[in-house]
């Protein structure tokens, strides 16, 4: 079994969440915070800023460490590392080359209410979040191993 480590941050602005869509017609069609694999030497919190570069056209901060999420799929085991960010700078698109190749066909900021009415990722951006923020994350919460829905 292979292992990846990847890194996202979580995002909220005028109580909406940044988040993508991701379309591959027949497979799947879901929302999820702007995140991916760690490549050669960044730390986990630059791998989440270039992320989000790449797939939202924003550039963006990363701050205190939330989550730790562990899912699997056929082969394949991830931990992924989720960041509570802040925008700095740049303009919303999905248009970049990285986001075409990963079948982002949207980047958008969704109310809460939008997120509890669709599949998106991670799972508690639908309910524990909005809970854990009151908190203000006082630590990093490690979320329990899933099979990932779509590969």
């Amino acid at each position: 079994m292979h292992h990846r480590l990847s890194a996202g941050l979580l995002i909220e602005q005028n109580d909406q969440l940044l988040m993508v869509r991701h379309v591959l017609p027949g497979r799947y069609d879901f929302w999820v915070a702007p995140g991916g694999g760690v490549q050669g030497l960044e730390t986990l919190a630059q791998a989440a800023e270039r992320e989000v570069r790449e797939e939202t056209g924003l550039t963006a901060e990363a701050g205190r460490l939330a989550y730790i999420e562990e899912f699997h799929q056929p082969g394949l085991r991830h931990c992924k590392f989720w960041f509570i960010g802040r925008v700095t700078g740049g303009q919303l698109s999905a248009d970049a080359p990285e986001a075409v190749a990963e079948h982002i066909r949207e980047a958008a900021w969704l109310p809460r209410e939008a997120l509890a009415a669709s599949t998106c990722f991670p799972l508690l951006l639908r309910g524990d979040y909005w809970a854990d923020r009151v908190q203000g994350w006082a630590a990093p919460r490690l979320l329990p191993l899933r099979a990932m829905d779509f590969w």
